[in-house]
Formats: C-alpha cells, structure tokens, sequence
C-alpha cells in the first residue's frame, strides 16, 4: 500500500482535518493537524500516532494549543498492555488496542484494518480515548458492523451516536454523518468539492 492523505470538513462546528498515512519498516504512522472551534474556543492540534503491522498502536502525540492553553502529550501503550500519558500510568484500559482521537476521524482508521471485517461481521472495539480538553484517556465502548464494501454500522454508547459511515479504499472514514465529511481535489482544476 503507498502513503494516502486526506483531508475533512467538520459538520458540528467550523474546522478541518488533513491527515497521511505512511508505511514504515514494521508498521504504519499517522500523521496529521485538526483546526476547530471548541466551545468557542480556537484550536489547532497536529498529532501523530505509530502503529506496527497489525495494526496495534504502539505511540501517540500531539502538540497544540486551546485557546491560552497549550497542549504537549505522548502517548504510550507499553508491550505489557498498560497505557502512559507523559509518564503516568492511566488505569482500566488493557483490553485496549487502539488509540483514538476524539477530535479527528483520523484513527478509525486503524481499528478498521485491525479488525478487518467481512460483509455481515460485526466486532466490538474498545479503544482509549483521548478527551483533547482534559488531556486524559477514557475507555470508549465502539461496536462496527460491515454492511457493504464500502459501509459500516458504527456505535458508540457513550455520546449516544449511532450512524452508517462510509469508509474508502484505503481505509478513512468518508463521510462520518453530522460529524465529517471528506473532500477531494475537483479533476478539473484541483479545486476543492464536497463529495455527494
């Protein structure tokens, strides 16, 4: 598989997400930058996550600012199952393989390689979910099913949103309804469109 980029329109809120996928020796990185307004507040946040080639993640960071506040985060899930952010121990998230990032819909991407459905398979995936505005991760119960090629169920209890998502050939997340939506380069003249 070669790099693949991409880049979002948000739906609740003003903003943008443009992000890559690179293959490297042993795995995969994500790299990308999330503008948006939280709570009013200005926000520009470029994060990176390291997965290996099963698609666990291995590290994430992310470097930013709120508003006046800024942020500095890494993120580790150690071989033994524990996660770390900045050094510190954040208990209850060994069942976890995946990071997720709240404020993107950047790293759905790996649970779906990870998990690979088929057409009619459905998995439910806990991931450790990282609150940007307090810095802290959270067990978040997801569940997919694959209803076709290119769609999955999704749910996700916790924030009561429940959608259809359609998700493209490499793996991002297209059209994430009320939340995102991708947008492409126009063929004639690399203007930006929003798809349909």
């Amino acid at each position: 598989m070669q790099d693949e980029s991409i880049l979002w329109r948000r739906l609740d809120a003003p903003g943008h997400d443009a992000c890559r996928l690179v293959a490297e020796s042993g795995g995969w990185r994500l790299e990308g930058t999330s503008v948006f307004l939280y709570g009013g507040v200005p926000a520009a946040v470029a994060y990176g996550v390291d997965c290996d080639n099963r698609w666990r993640t291995r590290t994430g960071e992310l470097r930013g600012w709120m508003g006046a506040r800024r942020l500095d985060l890494r993120i580790v899930r150690a071989p033994d199952g524990r996660w770390l952010v900045n050094d510190r121990e954040v208990s209850g998230l060994e069942s976890c393989l995946d990071l997720d990032l709240g404020f993107t819909p950047a790293t759905n991407l790996f649970q779906l390689r990870r998990v690979a459905l088929e057409v009619g398979q459905a998995a439910s995936v806990p991931v450790a979910w990282l609150d940007v505005p307090d810095g802290g991760l959270a067990l978040l119960h997801q569940r997919y099913e694959r209803r076709s090629a290119s769609e999955y169920w999704y749910e996700s209890p916790r924030f009561d949103y429940f959608a259809l998502l359609s998700v493209g050939a490499a793996g991002f997340v297209e059209r994430y309804p009320d939340l995102w939506e991708v947008e492409a380069p126009d063929r004639d003249g690399g203007r930006l469109r929003r798809n349909p």
